[in-house]
């Protein structure tokens, strides 16, 4: 489970909700006091049951479909098989960690999840490795399965300062990262959130939150960049490279 200590109380984010419900078109329900889940029709069945993005806490739905959070996502599902080669740059795909098939399909399956539920980003930065731009091109199919003219026109940078932490060419730390999620107060043209797709490592050392593959913190810049809560697929489990076998941080790699 991750830490809950950044988490706002749950008193205000119910006060929260009450200035800003969900759209009429979010499917959603909930799940437990804490935990909520979002559905879509155009969900890809897997193992006789359909996927959904389970978020948490529930008390954050309000806070959710504001246009100046930030989504601090980390790369989808890779293959713990082959490990990085040393000093390998961010754009050697055939020397580095990249994606399982099966992980390219969720994060599909999670792009028509976010799409489905009104939760389309404004503007997208993305590291420049492999796995990342991997998970935003899988996640670009599912979001123009449910909106193809906001998915050719979506605002998209790759930013070497949300790249690999201490990598060959990757960002030297998180100062960079930190201020520009700070400085997101929603897109000039767009509504929407801010989508920054980074690592583990990085998430880690700029939250203290320790993210399964595939899965979302969503900020608040005016709070100090405070973790409200996360968004991640039903069917998301902890890798094999920072989480042992019961489920509790043991970070190994990157």
């Amino acid at each position: 489970m991750l830490p809950r200590s950044l988490l706002m109380p749950a008193a205000a984010f119910v006060a929260a909700a009450t200035f800003a419900a969900a759209p009429a078109a979010a499917q959603m329900s909930q799940v437990s006091v804490h935990m909520g889940e979002m559905a879509s029709t155009m969900a890809t069945e897997r193992e006789g049951q359909r996927d959904t993005i389970r978020f948490e806490p529930w008390q954050m739905i309000g806070d959710l479909f504001r246009e100046d959070i930030v989504l601090l996502m980390r790369h989808g599902p890779t293959d713990w098989s082959k490990r990085d080669a040393v000093d390998v740059a961010p754009t050697d795909c055939g020397n580095q960690r990249i994606m399982t098939a099966e992980g390219k399909e969720d994060m599909r399956n999670f792009g028509i999840l976010l799409a489905g539920n009104d939760l389309r980003p404004s503007k997208i930065v993305v590291s420049q490795w492999c796995r990342n731009q991997e998970t935003l091109d899988a996640m670009m199919e599912g979001f123009n399965l449910i909106d193809p003219e906001w998915a050719q026109s979506v605002e998209v940078e790759t930013d070497p300062n949300v790249s690999l932490l201490l990598s060959l060419q990757g960002a030297p730390n998180v100062t960079a990262m930190r201020e520009r999620i700070a400085a997101w107060d929603g897109h000039d043209e767009n509504e929407g959130p801010l989508l920054v797709l980074s690592h583990f490592t990085n998430i880690d050392e700029l939250t203290e939150f320790h993210v399964y593959e595939g899965e979302m913190l969503v900020l608040d810049p005016k709070r100090e960049n405070r973790v409200l809560g996360y968004l991640r697929l039903r069917s998301a489990t902890p890798d094999v490279g920072h989480f042992a076998a019961d489920g509790n941080s043991d970070v190994e790699d990157r």
